[in-house]
């Protein structure tokens, strides 16, 4: 299914990860990284596709360099990590393709004499939006520069999960500064987010 709602299909404004309630600020490399899940359909609008609908959550992946030199995410390995330690890889376009429901990944079948097979009318279109959705959304950033904050969202298959927030958080790993070097882990939990939403403050 199509989100409802906006129209141009805009990634919203950058600002400061320290701006988002779920940060994780590591002062001695000057580096900040803020998540902010896109759990709502109101949020989601902004979306060709309604991810919520079929279980993959959008999660923006917000990282701010405050240091003199560039960070390099080449490697790095953004985790969602379930309450119960379990580890979920960001999805891949043609991942998201494969949740959509028979229905909406296929089309309505148009009955044909065999041996012809079905004419499939709306995969495409709905494989294009989503193909769409991640050349203007997913975060593409493999370095931060100086002084410099760059964002971007991360889809995730949360669908065995009945509350996915709840109890998880983004693990990120393998960020490294300009001299090749391993930056200490982040680990920032969702939680922090849900509480601001609960006080009306995400």
């Amino acid at each position: 299914m199509y989100a409802a709602g906006a129209d141009d299909h805009t990634p919203p404004p950058v600002e400061p990860a320290t701006s988002f309630a779920a940060v994780e600020v590591h002062s001695e490399e000057k580096v900040a990284i803020a998540v902010e899940p896109y759990d709502t359909k109101k949020k989601e609008s902004i979306f060709r596709i309604d991810y919520l609908e079929h279980g993959v959550m959008p999660v923006r992946f917000i990282v701010t360099n405050d240091s003199d030199h560039p960070i390099s995410l080449r490697d790095a390995r953004i985790l969602f990590e379930t309450a119960t330690g379990q580890r979920i890889q960001a999805a891949e376009p043609e991942d998201v393709e494969r949740k959509m429901t028979k229905k909406e990944r296929m089309g309505s079948k148009i009955p044909l004499p065999a041996p012809l097979p079905p004419i499939h009318t709306k995969g495409k279109d709905s494989n294009s939006a989503i193909e769409q959705d991640f050349n203007t959304f997913e975060y593409q950033a493999l370095v931060v520069e100086p002084h410099t904050t760059r964002a971007g969202f991360l889809f995730y298959d949360v669908s065995q999960l009945t509350e996915p927030l709840r109890g998880a958080s983004l693990y990120v790993t393998k960020l490294r500064d300009a001299g090749g070097n391993e930056l200490f882990y982040f680990e920032i939990p969702f939680s922090k987010y849900l509480t601001a939403k609960s006080q009306g403050t995400d």
